[in-house]
Formats: structure tokens, C-alpha cells, sequence
């Protein structure tokens, strides 16, 4: 059997180990639509810190934000830089949020197909090789700008 090293790329089929991998294949899964992927590469316990909201716990609470997620917002996101630390167990990323505002999320402004763009990170802790924590953040005052005068 040949040694697999963390700088070969993943085999196909294969769950990616290291921690850059992990984080590339998670937003490459986002990017693509395809939740069953983007889902499989969080472990079942997963931590997910809402910004400026609460923190859910599970793989089905998190499906079930992604679902809510993807009927009022449709969204790339671009300029992606994945910092992961050299412990493997945790790793950030840096990107830009392309958007547009689909159906009125509750609590906020009312959705008319507005676009925007918006600077966000994002801190990850990785277990086993999938996300066990993700912690998000952007400036929700300035998404509410961007939607209120588009």
C-alpha cells in the first residue's frame, strides 16, 4: 500500500484528510449546490455558530439551515483563502460573499432580488477529517445596507 501524503490530492471517492482539503471540498461542495457532499463532510455532532445568532448542534440542524438558507438567499462565494493551523485540528478561511436576496428571511428586509457582496470568514475546528465546528461571520449592517438601497 503507498503512503498517502497531505500534500496528494484526495482520491476519488476518498474523504480528504487534511485539514486544507477538508475546507477546500466543503466550500467547493457549497459552491456547487451539491448538499449531500457539502453535508457528508461535517461529522454528525457538528457546532455550527450562527453569526449573530445561536449555535445548533447536529448534522440534521444543519441541513436544515442550509435548506432555509437556500430558499431566501442564492450565493457564491469567491477569493476563498483557507489558513489552516499546523495542529490539524482547526484552520480559518477568508472570502468574499456573492449574493442575491431571494425570499424575505423573517426578521429582515423584504427580499426583491437584491445582490450584494460581502467580505466574510469563517473558523473551523476538524475531527477525523470532517467539520465538527463552524463559526461564521459577517457584517450584518452592511448586507442590511447593501439589500435596503439595491
Amino acid at each position: 500500500m503507498a503512503a498517502i501524503h497531505a500534500t496528494d490530492p484526495p482520491r476519488p471517492g476518498a474523504l480528504p484528510m487534511h485539514p486544507q482539503d477538508v475546507i477546500q471540498a466543503y466550500y467547493d461542495a457549497f459552491n456547487g449546490g451539491d448538499m449531500d457532499a457539502f453535508l457528508a463532510l461535517l461529522t454528525e455532532d457538528v457546532a455550527h455558530d450562527i453569526n449573530q445568532g445561536e449555535r445548533q448542534v447536529g448534522k440534521a440542524a444543519f441541513a436544515d439551515f442550509m435548506a432555509h438558507m437556500n430558499r431566501c438567499y442564492r450565493e457564491r462565494l469567491e477569493d476563498l483563502v483557507i489558513l489552516p493551523h499546523a495542529d490539524g485540528e482547526r484552520a480559518a478561511a477568508e472570502f468574499v460573499v456573492h449574493g442575491e436576496y431571494l425570499t424575505t428571511d423573517e426578521g429582515l428586509p423584504e427580499a426583491r432580488g437584491q445582490r450584494y457582496v460581502l467580505p466574510a470568514g469563517a473558523f473551523f475546528t476538524l475531527r477525523d477529517g470532517k467539520v465538527a465546528r463552524i463559526s461564521n461571520y459577517y457584517n450584518l449592517t452592511d448586507w442590511l445596507a447593501q439589500v435596503a438601497n439595491a
